[in-house]
């Protein structure tokens, strides 16, 4: 081994605490950039390979039959722009029953297709088989009804519909059906409405939303006009796809800036700290040949060495973390294209180890400008000439003399203090981000669930499955009934109840759901982001991604297809509920009478008078309900989505590896100031300092600084909340209103202030207590 790699081998073995605290530094760097950086790069990646393989359509069409041919669609493939098309392929949109009683239940878009299809949208069959004959069809895997092989199915409309077995289950990449059956099965599903016609094309160019516009313009500019009646673009179903994974961005890649930030200042304080207390040795290295060019490259690759094992750390830890995140879309679409890209590795690591080198070397500059004769003329003892001041102002003050001692000490190393206060600092802005972010998904998962309501009567579920030969199902409970045993119940205060059906909407692939209420739901937990909720029949309120949907905002008006008839409603406000993708609607159960007469999937709403108990209000009331068929429950028992808890997960384990690293900063800078006074805690213990008063000393030294980098801590966790959170929101369509943001409140805030002290004082445990068992007669005799 070189003379070179001897000393730097030395210097990490002997800097033992140094070492750890770069090495955990840049593992949290590291980690939190790869897995960010990861999740960025693979968001659509299971997307893009279903749409490479499946040959996915860039636009599906639906045409009104009544207004052009088959003739004419078919024409529409030579235009201008258009690679590849298929079609025409006739829809219905159809109700299926749930049962034999009649009851109606959600309608589906249904597409005749004599086989999966080849050149464009190339249907996976995910289990059975494709119909070859009339009375089978195949559901997509993306239905609304649960997929089961053998199940029947009774559509509602037309009249004397068949029953069609389900024989095989399916998945479009684009989701440009619910169902398929034979072409030959569509005239029984169709009249006497007569449908629609679906073309499905691919464009020479189709990667921006003005190359789909002008692609649509394009085939629909020699028909007549009206003729399409709704479209959907493959950019639309990739930014759904891309945002479960897009939504853990924004929050990674502030805490990977955290990091990084944070590392640059450990290293460089740790480097700087190594030349200050090494100056007598760097005289001896030079005086035994080294040149400046070696010392730098010596304290530079002190430094290296523990960063480069934090990265391979961090890089492991990357992926480890990135599992569960990835895990759900990887099973939806069926690929294994998840693997973390090698590419963000190499960048990740080159551009953590370069900034580290780039660090180490600024901060050990001053090593190799260092005269010899000057460096080997200085002693270990560091100066006593600073801070003078603030010692004989601290020992005015009416506190304990080790206490005082303490107070003063961060004025005589002034930037030793401040790049502890600076660690410090990093870490009470994770700590106050991260209770924040914990709060506003609460608020967000509040908004979802809907459970102000103190007592629910859920609706029954729906079974799609096949009939056996056993006794007859019971019809379903009378909302009517159940609504009268609320009232008569004692304890019963406010409530309301909620039917769901669902409808189609011009110009949206799919169904949508439609919550219909009888009485005001308006206290029911439901938080709006923009105008008001509904006040009378007609009116409706709908998610942000519904108002992206479909091109509307607030005092617009759409029609609800897919009912016994069309019902047309009028947007009042914009609310926030993430379910179903945004689709949904909500309005007054009287505006669906004529359209739907008949909601009987109802679920109750219950708030419960001032001091009644809702536990007890619910055995109560289930002696009322039981012979109806339903029961009551306590509200509130929703426990959130799977990527609410991974994202706390994420957060609590991402802050405390910040944490950790600024208590080892502070630990690294109280361990440098006790050796370098270690003849004066000598003197203080031959004076009588007791070790309690010691370890008093050591910690009073830290806790001004971390006070003030608590105090500053807070309010800038605060701004970055208020910056992560909405950028959160944006990336999965949803406009976040004030009540999700504006969590923090001012009694909340003193305990996260309060942090910045702890940080500091976890941090100087291990020095305190090493100061505190320090014999004296050996303390005097060190230089």
């Amino acid at each position: 081994m070189s003379a070179l790699g001897k000393v730097v081998r030395s210097g990490v073995g002997r800097r033992r605490v140094q070492t750890l605290v770069i090495g955990l530094a840049t593992m949290m760097a590291v980690a939190a950039s790869v897995l960010g950086g990861s999740l960025l790069v693979v968001s659509g990646a299971p997307f893009d390979d279903a749409f490479a393989q499946q040959h996915g359509a860039h636009l599906s069409v639906r045409f009104d039959a009544g207004k052009a041919s088959a003739g004419q669609l078919s024409r529409s493939k030579d235009a201008e722009g258009v690679s590849d098309a298929a079609g025409p392929f006739r829809t219905a949109t159809v109700t299926p029953r749930s049962d034999g009683s009649g009851g109606p239940h959600w309608p589906m878009t249904v597409v005749g297709r004599g086989d999966p299809g080849r050149g464009v949208d190339e249907v996976a069959l995910l289990d059975g088989r494709w119909p070859t004959r009339p009375g089978e069809i195949v559901l997509s895997a993306d239905s609304s009804l649960v997929p089961t092989l053998g199940m029947k199915i009774t559509f509602t409309d037309p009249s004397g519909a068949p029953t069609l077995t389900v024989v095989g289950v399916a998945r479009s990449v684009t989701r440009t059906a619910d169902a398929w059956v034979l072409p030959s099965q569509m005239p029984a599903l169709t009249a006497p409405a007569g449908g629609g016609f679906q073309m499905l094309y691919r464009f020479t160019a189709a990667s921006t939303v003005a190359q789909i516009t002008a692609g649509a313009e394009a085939v629909t500019g020699s028909l007549p006009p009206g003729t399409a009646v709704g479209e959907r673009s493959w950019l639309t179903v990739k930014k759904t796809a891309e945002r479960d994974t897009a939504v853990y961005v924004p929050f990674l890649v502030a805490f990977g800036a955290l990091g990084l930030v944070m590392s640059v200042l450990i290293v460089g304080n740790v480097v700087a700290s190594a030349v200050g207390t090494g100056t007598r040795r760097i005289g001896i290295l030079k005086a035994v040949g080294f040149t400046p060019s070696q010392v730098v490259r010596a304290y530079v690759g002190q430094a290296l060495i523990p960063a480069a094992v934090g990265t391979a750390l961090g890089v492991l830890a990357g992926h480890l973390l990135a599992v569960p995140v990835l895990a759900e879309t990887e099973e939806v679409y069926g690929t294994s294209s998840l693997a973390i890209t090698p590419w963000v590795d190499l960048a990740v690591i080159a551009g953590v180890l370069g900034l580290v080198a780039a660090t180490a070397s600024a901060s050990a500059w001053r090593a190799g400008r260092l005269r010899t004769v000057d460096a080997l003329a200085v002693g270990r003892t560091a100066s006593a000439g600073r801070g003078r001041w603030a010692a004989r102002l601290a020992g005015r003050l009416p506190l304990p003399q080790p206490v005082a001692l303490g107070l003063a000490r961060p004025f005589a190393r002034p930037a030793r203090a401040l790049a502890m206060g600076t660690a410090i600092l990093f870490g009470a802005i994770a700590v106050t981000f991260t209770v924040g972010m914990g709060a506003s998904l609460g608020q967000v998962m509040k908004a979802r669930a809907h459970d102000a309501a103190d007592v629910v009567v859920p609706a029954p579920l729906p079974d799609f499955g096949p009939r056996g030969a056993g006794p007859e199902q019971e019809r379903e409970a009378d909302p009517a009934a159940v609504a009268a045993a609320v009232e008569a119940a004692a304890g019963t205060g406010k409530y309301y109840s909620a039917a769901t059906v669902r409808a189609t909407v011009s110009g949206l692939t799919g169904t949508i759901d439609v919550h219909a209420f009888t009485g005001d739901a308006s206290w029911g937990g439901y938080t709006m982001v923009s105008g008001r909720w509904i006040d009378e029949p007609g009116e409706a309120v709908v998610p942000t991604p519904f108002l992206a949907a479909t091109g509307t905002r607030i005092g617009d008006t759409v029609t609800l297809n897919g009912l016994a008839e069309p019902v047309t409603v009028r947007i009042v406000g914009e609310v926030l509920d993430p379910r179903n993708d945004g689709m949904q609607v909500f309005t007054d159960a009287s505006t669906l009478t004529g359209a739907h007469p008949d909601l009987t999937e109802t679920s109750h709403h219950i708030a419960v008078t001032s001091g009644t108990d809702a536990s007890a209000y619910v055995d109560t009331l289930n002696k009322d309900l039981a012979p109806l068929g339903v029961a009551a429950r306590v509200g509130g028992l929703d426990s959130g989505s799977d990527m609410v808890v991974t994202l706390n997960a994420l957060s609590a384990i991402l802050t405390l590896m910040l944490v950790a690293v600024a208590a080892l900063g502070v630990l690294n800078g109280v361990l440098l100031d006790t050796r370098e006074r270690v003849r004066e805690i000598g003197v203080h213990k031959a004076l009588g300092m007791t070790p309690r008063q010691t370890v008093a000393m050591v910690l009073t030294s830290v806790v001004v600084t971390g006070l003030v980098a608590g105090a500053l801590g807070v309010p800038l966790g605060v701004v970055l909340h208020g910056w992560v959170i909405p950028a959160m929101g944006d990336s999965v369509g949803l406009r976040l209103p004030g009540s999700v943001i504006a969590i923090y409140h001012g009694a909340e805030l003193l305990p996260l202030a309060l942090g910045g002290p702890l940080i500091a004082t976890l941090g100087a445990l291990l020095p305190a207590g090493w100061a505190a068992r320090a014999r004296t007669a050996t303390a005097l005799r060190t230089e």
